[in-house]
């Protein structure tokens, strides 16, 4: 007897529809699994015939066999457990009459030898998949139910067990579905254990660290150790905007099928702050692997990639970001697939300007010019044009720190923030764009003018600065979020002046020698 049931797999971070057949013929008792499988999926005939044994269920001394169509996408993950012993169940009469409609269903789980249904990793994406495609009912762990219902419009039933699923599935059982609402409850994006207010002096610092959560600007500070470079990109997240709940389902997506979900907490709704150490390897940072996972770029979609000590990572690791940053995708290819992940986050690194970490202070660096101009020789000028605002962070005086004078608070920051942003969602609403960041080629001449005053500025700089195009298209871009923090649809003399500091404020070793 044929049966069929429907389940997803997952490319990356998109689903892929895949048929579970199965077939229950007379022959030599087998229990075959076809459909170019990994070894993990394979596996499932075992935890499938062990799991409907021990819930109560007679196999017949029949030949079994199982297909997982289409043939040509290679499935991987223990997800397609639960759906091959419903189709089996089926094949077999024991589910003679259903309830649901299992032709508009997507059954997702793994089983335990005792028939316990586990969770999965990578269900919201596939849930979200299957809905564009029509698909209304998803039968999926308990565990993971919470999670699928964040798709608005759906019916999501939650099964603990192979038992309870074919009692659902045959009406004797009633579950109560959660209902997918897409709404997001106390929503917030603010650490409450860290603030600006903080943070002692650093006027300019904190300017541009208010400029670059305006438009979503990469940043790189220099300066000495104990400056407070590190303090500053942690309290960064508080001071950019709320995310949306398109923004949180992005984010959301890419956690779920890393398997850094929460099952208490379904829905990621802080902007993600990502610090890897500098030892991490190049696929570790931008994903890669066997089956391709997000790397560290993509888990910091949507938030900030904070890179600590930059001249201490590995050459080839910093290189790979720099396709990134200019696209806000990686794509990894394999011989049998292409896999696409989003990278979409803000970069943020600090650096000492020598290896003991006190130059330009010449009183405490010993290094000789070859170690201070080797060290700053890691980090490549093509990377370094990628980045908008670079800033020298002074030390702080004894004074500012024991200062009582009162600081802004990230939320005061947060709201000129949020009102520059609103700005560029009226500009940009008709782009495929949303931050003055993502401004490039045809789209940057149409909403980006300049004065003659503003051009002469420019040009000069140009020349005289030994800038490249794409450095002074960011230039531009700076200009545009200053004027937009300003409140001012022109970019005006002043708002240049300071894009240029910040373009070129960060200094590196230049003494004679």
């Amino acid at each position: 007897m044929f049966s069929k049931v429907t389940s997803c797999a997952l490319l990356g971070i998109e689903g892929t529809i895949i048929s579970v057949e199965a077939d229950v013929n007379d022959g030599l008792p087998m229990f075959t699994m076809v459909g170019y499988l990994s070894s993990s999926v394979k596996e499932a005939g075992e935890r499938v015939r062990t799991a409907l044994k021990n819930s109560g269920f007679h196999m017949p001394p029949k030949r079994i066999t199982i297909n997982l169509s289409p043939a040509d996408i290679r499935k991987e993950g223990s997800g397609f457990d639960l759906p091959v012993a419903v189709a089996v169940l089926l094949s077999i009469g024991i589910l003679p009459e259903f309830d649901v409609d299992l032709e508009k269903t997507i059954i997702l789980g793994e089983l335990g030898l005792n028939g316990e249904v586990k969770p999965i990793a990578g269900v919201l994406p596939m849930v979200s998949h299957c809905q564009k495609l029509g698909y209304q009912n998803f039968i999926v762990p308990k565990a993971n139910a919470r999670e699928a219902s964040l798709i608005k419009g759906i019916m999501v039933y939650g099964v603990e067990s192979l038992e309870e699923t074919a009692e659902f599935i045959q009406g004797i059982r009633i579950i109560e579905p959660e209902v997918g609402v897409g709404e997001i409850d106390n929503r917030t994006d603010n650490d409450a254990n860290v603030d600006f207010s903080e943070v002692k002096g650093q006027a300019t610092l904190k300017r541009g660290m208010e400029i670059a959560a305006a438009g979503f600007h990469n940043v790189l500070m220099t300066g000495a150790a104990g400056a407070g470079k590190s303090m500053i990109a942690k309290r960064l997240p508080t001071i950019m905007p709320k995310l949306t709940f398109e923004e949180c389902i992005d984010i959301t997506k890419i956690y779920s099928v890393s398997g850094l979900l929460d099952n208490n907490n379904a829905l990621i709704t802080r902007r993600p702050f990502r610090s890897p150490h500098h030892t991490i390897s190049s696929y570790a940072l931008v994903g890669g692997g066997t089956v391709p996972r997000p790397g560290e770029i993509s888990l910091a979609h949507n938030g900030v990639l904070f890179l600590d000590e930059l001249p201490e990572f590995n050459k080839n690791v910093l290189e790979v970001m720099r396709q990134p940053i200019e696209d806000r995708n990686i794509t990894i290819s394999r011989v049998n697939a292409t896999y696409v992940f989003p990278a979409d986050f803000m970069l943020v690194a600090a650096m000492n300007q020598c290896p003991c970490g006190n130059y330009p202070n010449r009183r405490k660096c010993k290094c000789t010019p070859y170690e201070i101009r080797r060290y700053q020789g890691k980090i490549s000028g093509p990377l370094l044009d990628r980045i908008d605002i670079t800033m020298e962070v002074q030390p702080i005086e004894y004074k500012d720190l024991f200062l009582e004078t009162k600081e802004e608070s990230s939320e005061d920051i947060r709201q000129r923030v949020e009102e520059a942003r609103l700005r560029q969602a009226n500009r940009y609403r008709e782009e495929a764009i949303n931050f003055n960041s993502q401004l490039d080629g045809k789209i940057l001449k149409k909403y980006i003018t300049l004065k003659d005053a503003q051009e002469e500025l420019l040009r000069y700089t140009f020349e005289k600065g030994d800038l490249s195009a794409r450095g002074t298209y960011r230039i531009l871009r700076l200009a545009r979020t200053i004027a937009d923090l300003a409140g001012s649809d022109d970019i005006l003399i002043e708002h240049l002046t300071e894009a240029i500091f910040y373009k070129n404020n960060g200094k590196f070793y230049s003494e004679e020698v």
